[in-house]
């Protein structure tokens, strides 16, 4: 069987299935003394596209999309961790604004590695500290789902050959954590992170996407194109965020518009 077959998902359990892995299900790993740690790699011409974006924004970003993960686990950072690979003939200028990019977070760099490579490779580690991760197996029937910040202006900005700087959202992420059921970071498209929700906890996600709050020029069918990492969570007060729907009895992801049923696509890995 190959990785095209398995999914990452597959991969996974079988990893775990092996004993190779083990609590690898949500979106950081949580050690002892409240210390959380998550790593990400972005590949050049799989993740992101140097023509359409500036190295600068790409530093944000490599540093974003960890942080996610900590906001997701409701965590205070407390610095990154970098490995860089690239071609020997980068300009020394644009590793720097790379560099002065992941600084803008105002996330320390404590270490790293750097190598040669024929393809431009970033993975960055992200260390913090969390009194309470919700994780993704709690939600119960009755809860409902929030949201933290509009959805779709990933997929939008892709359509126009363009990637957006991801959001940061520590503060909203500590706040949903002292009393969130579960919690996840949208990377992959809604469908399938609320997925992950439903089958660790059991429980049926009804959501309804004319609830949704849609970014500027956004359609309904970015929702499916992931990378907004937002926060999803499912609580008992929604707070200040956005109810876009419920948990239920039940299992597995409804969607509608106006009551009726909506499909979504989502990235897939090695898909």
């Amino acid at each position: 069987m190959r990785l095209s077959e398995l999914g990452e998902l597959g991969l996974l359990a079988e990893l775990e299935r092996r004993g190779l892995a083990r609590e690898i299900g949500n979106d950081a790993a949580q050690l002892e003394g409240g210390l959380v740690v998550t790593q990400d790699a972005l590949v050049d011409g799989v993740h992101f596209r140097l023509e359409w974006l500036s190295w600068r924004d790409l530093g944000w970003r490599a540093a974003a999309v960890n942080l996610s993960d900590l906001a997701a686990s409701g965590a205070d950072p407390e610095g990154l961790v970098v490995t860089l690979a690239a071609p020997g003939d980068t300009v020394v200028d644009d590793v720097v604004q790379l560099y002065e990019g992941i600084a803008e977070t105002g996330v320390p760099v404590l270490g790293g590695d750097t190598t040669e490579s024929e393809r431009l490779v970033l993975s960055v580690g992200a260390v913090g500290r969390s009194d309470r991760v919700p994780g993704r197996a709690g939600a119960r029937a009755g809860d409902l789902l929030v949201v933290t910040g509009p959805l779709g202006g990933a997929g939008a900005a892709f359509r126009e050959q363009a990637f957006l700087r991801p959001p940061l959202r520590l503060r909203e992420g500590k706040e949903l954590a002292v009393h969130a059921h579960a919690m996840l970071d949208l990377s992959d498209g809604l469908a399938v992170d609320a997925a992950h929700i439903a089958r660790r906890s059991g429980c049926r996600l009804a959501i309804e996407l004319d609830r949704v709050p849609l970014a500027e020029g956004a359609e309904l069918r970015d929702l499916g194109f992931g990378e907004d990492y937002e926060l999803l969570a499912a609580v008992e007060e929604s707070g200040p965020f956005a109810v876009i729907g419920r948990c239920e009895e039940g299992d597995g992801v409804a969607l509608a518009v106006r009551g009726e049923p909506y499909e979504l696509g989502g990235w897939e890995h090695f898909g």
